[in-house]
């Protein structure tokens, strides 16, 4: 069953998107527009409302979870992201997997992070939270993530987490310079679960060179 939930990092926290996030996520979103170049992320007051409501009607239609990230250091809001795109298989009677209530397959996707936290440990964190619920409470078969094929390092970040480039969908969706844009898709199985977790918890290792990597 998909219920709301906060999942809670050492640098960040997931938090359920609600209506009173709007005016945190305005000031996050603002500043260098070119930071966003590559993703659709709200600018201003009134796009971040439409914005949090269409994501809350997809959260009460059941097909997505979105979450609002909060520094845990101090609370401050500091991006969103989501879980959505829920793939429920028709397992036939008598199969193991019948009857399930979970998501079989699931993406994740609407990430984005205000510029102070761009090259911190925040993003790679919250991969780690939220591939952990869905392979080992929801139990998913795989976790498709999608890019802007131009977005050299998005598909980079993607590949370093574990993900498995699988090809480019041409005119897959609308890009945020508004045209068809081609998507590069990447995704992680449940066999390969264990191997990319691991991965993410070395990078979020302090010591590890994998991390200063990451942060420069």
């Amino acid at each position: 069953m998909i219920v709301d939930v906060t999942l809670q990092g050492r640098h960040i926290r997931l938090e359920p998107l609600e209506r009173c996030h709007v005016e945190s996520l305005t000031a996050a979103s603002a500043g260098d527009p070119e930071l966003y170049r590559w993703s659709p992320v709200p600018q201003g007051i009134e796009q971040t409302t439409r914005y949090v409501e269409t994501a809350l009607a997809a959260r009460a239609a059941g097909a997505a979870v979105p979450f609002v990230t909060v520094r845990a250091q101090d609370g401050v809001v500091i991006g969103s992201t989501r879980l959505y795109n829920f793939e429920f298989w028709e397992w036939p009677a008598g199969h193991a997997l019948h009857g399930r209530t979970t998501p079989d397959a699931c993406e994740i996707g609407y990430t984005w992070l205000t510029q102070s936290a761009i090259r911190t440990a925040a993003n790679t964190e919250a991969k780690l939270l939220m591939l952990t619920h869905a392979f080992e409470v929801w139990k998913v078969l795989r976790v498709c993530l999608h890019t802007d094929a131009r977005n050299e390092r998005s598909r980079a970040a993607i590949l370093r987490i574990g993900g498995q480039f699988e090809g480019i969908l041409r005119s897959h969706r609308m890009a945020a310079d508004f045209i068809p844009r081609d998507s590069a898709r990447f995704s992680i199985i449940a066999a390969e679960w264990p191997a990319a977790k691991q991965r993410l918890m070395k990078l979020l290792d302090p010591n590890s060179p994998a991390l200063r990597a990451v942060l420069r």
